[in-house]
């Protein structure tokens, strides 16, 4: 088994290299301190699991982790990280990372790659115990965590109503061509591919 370690503290990678080839199946084909190497390593090895940080320099690791599986969906990622934040949660489950733990659970690592390797997704104890609540906290979305203003959720809803790009500049006053940027920008920032995606997005948030 082939493991790619990212983290900005060589340390700790060091660490975790010397943890997982106490197995004799696995072999650390690769390692960087950031989210940017974290992108580059993978298209060059193909690792069977690439294990990293979260909080990193120049590109952070969910970044980096959207980035992989956009362009490899089937990329077996396991976020190791010092912070269980409930925004980070959400969006390791939104992009669809495989596993998600505290490096203070060492002793949970080496089960946890060998498991993200068959297939399963894996989170700690401590995280787990908190996906129910966050999974329904639907009504208090927090659209500030996404850089979203309230003339963008306007636009949203306005979108989630099925008006066109000219409906919606005549509702708020704005050119065609302004709501047109407005959208795009929303899509960016909510990492979404259409205004369809982003009408279904809204709504789950508000039901």
């Amino acid at each position: 088994m082939n493991i790619v370690i990212v983290d900005d503290d060589i340390l700790v990678s060091n660490a975790l290299k010397t943890i997982l080839e106490m197995g004799e199946d696995i072999t650390v084909t690769g390692m960087g301190q950031d989210g940017e190497e974290a992108v580059q390593l993978y298209a060059s090895l193909k690792p069977d699991v690439l294990l990293m940080d979260i909080r990193m320099k120049k590109m952070g690791g969910l970044t980096a982790a959207r980035e992989i599986l956009k362009e490899y969906p089937d990329a077996r990622i396991l976020l190791l990280t010092t912070f269980s934040d409930d925004e980070y949660i959400v969006k390791a489950l939104k992009y669809g990372v495989k596993g998600y733990l505290l490096k203070q659970d060492y002793n949970s690592i080496l089960p946890a790659i060998r498991a993200v390797y068959t297939g399963q997704t894996v989170f700690g104890t401590e995280i787990v115990s908190k996906i129910p609540g966050l999974l329904q906290e639907k009504k208090t979305f927090d659209w500030e965590a996404y850089d979203i203003s309230e003339k963008e959720l306007h636009v949203i809803s306005l979108v989630a109503e099925g008006l066109s790009n000219k409906e919606i500049a005549k509702e708020i006053f704005l050119s065609e061509g302004t709501v047109r940027n407005y959208i795009s920008n929303i899509l960016e920032k909510l990492q979404l591919r259409d205004r369809t995606r982003l009408a279904v997005y809204y709504l789950n948030t508000i039901k």
